[in-house]
């Protein structure tokens, strides 16, 4: 269960809408309407992919309740289904998962869900309360839909509902993801999305200097998006060579980064997954990103410049959008940071005198349309003070006649 310190920040990342899965919300008063229709579901399920569901279903539950001790090793000792209900809970729950997926690979199927309800029942199934263990949706998997098309896999369909929650931009090192290894559940999987395909650079336990989207846009430095065969988080700094004098001048450094798409799904999608790094023992690779955001990101002007880069494409205002961002890591726990070489750099870069004395004079004769008008008011106002001086000197200066 998610603390409520951290709940109470968005209610709607971690409550279930449409659909209970597993036994953390089975009894959600809002949830129940729904129960009776998953049932049906389940039932066209079974009966849409052969002859015999009633062989189907008796296997799935003989799979179910031999490993039901493991089952309840993954829930709370508070939990206060007995065996047999818990058994049903999972084949249900796990057939329901599978009908869904399916009907997004078969175009919806020969019994397609409501398509009002689809959307919230996606969300649903990533939610870090919602989930059953993902050896039993394995094991469902293999007594069901492998039977039925045995030239499918797991793999497939894992992938067609986890790329529905991606909020970054595409990338390949997704598919490198293996469900035949250990997974504790359907976020789990999806987190895996977010690894390395190679080992990177460890964490440090120390958070690096802030600097925002603007200071860094006023000392010169770029953004731009990034894409990455290794890493799908990866960000990456661009410096000019030492021997140039004169690098904000003749270039600019540049921040590559992954574009994030701010959208409905973003704060459940980034708040589930810093959740589970929080409370398991993965690397914290989605939390390191969403501090250096966060860090990156202190005003509206800063998404608006990152926007302009193209890094974040946003749907609602950029307020909303650095609300979003801004708090994501709040009440959040601190461990390791991925990109403090990265970081470090531009700190660096920062901190040298022309990139800062070119910031400051932006931050203090640019920032804004009025002080623009301002300097070249004070500007042209020195200039033509200058120019009546000397035609007043030349004016007062004595005619000297040469005579020959």
């Amino acid at each position: 269960m998610v603390p409520s310190v951290l709940r109470d920040l968005s209610t709607r990342s971690f409550n279930p809408r449409m659909v209970s899965i597993g036994p953390l919300h089975k009894k959600d008063e809002h949830l129940q309407e729904f129960e009776t229709q998953k049932t049906t579901y389940v039932h066209r399920f079974l009966y849409s992919l052969g002859t015999s569901p009633d062989q189907m279903l008796e296997e799935c539950v003989l799979k179910v309740s031999r490993k039901i001790n493991l089952i309840k090793a993954c829930y709370s000792d508070s939990m206060t289904y007995n065996d047999e209900e818990l058994v049903t809970m999972m084949v249900i729950d796990a057939c329901f998962i599978l009908y869904f997926i399916h009907n997004i690979i078969e175009r919806f199927g020969p019994f397609p869900l409501n398509m009002l309800l689809t959307p919230s029942i996606n969300l649903d199934l990533l939610l870090i309360e919602n989930q059953i263990p993902f050896f039993v949706l394995r094991d469902i998997f293999d007594s069901t839909i492998l039977k039925y098309n045995p030239a499918t896999s797991l793999n497939l369909y894992m992938h067609r509902l986890l790329i529905t929650y991606n909020v970054f931009g595409d990338n390949s090192v997704s598919r490198n993801v293996n469900v035949d290894t250990n997974h504790d559940h359907l976020l789990g999987v999806f987190h895996k999305y977010f690894h390395p395909v190679n080992n990177i650079q460890t964490g440090v336990p120390t958070l690096p200097k802030r600097h925002s989207a603007m200071e860094l846009d006023r000392a010169g430095v770029n953004f731009m998006t990034n894409q990455d065969d290794n890493w799908p988080l990866a960000m990456k700094l661009e410096l000019l060579p030492r021997f140039s004098c004169f690098p904000w001048f003749w270039n600019k450094p540049t921040l590559k980064m992954p574009q994030l798409l701010v959208d409905d799904r973003t704060e459940l999608v980034l708040r589930n997954l810093i959740i589970y790094e929080q409370s398991s023992l993965v690397p914290k690779f989605v939390t390191t990103y969403a501090w250096a955001m966060g860090m990156l990101i202190e005003t509206p002007q800063d998404v608006a410049k990152l926007v302009k880069s193209g890094v974040l494409v946003t749907v609602s205002s950029d307020q909303n959008a650095r609300n979003l961002i801004y708090n994501i890591c709040k009440e959040v726990v601190y461990e390791n940071f991925f990109y403090h070489r990265e970081w470090d750099e531009l700190d660096s870069y920062y901190n040298s005198y022309w990139p800062n004395a070119v910031a400051g004079l932006k931050r203090t004769y640019f920032s804004s349309p009025w002080n623009m008008i301002a300097l070249f008011a004070g500007i042209t106002l020195f200039v033509l003070t200058v120019v009546q001086t000397i035609f007043t000197v030349m004016g007062e200066s004595p005619v000297i006649v040469v005579k020959h």
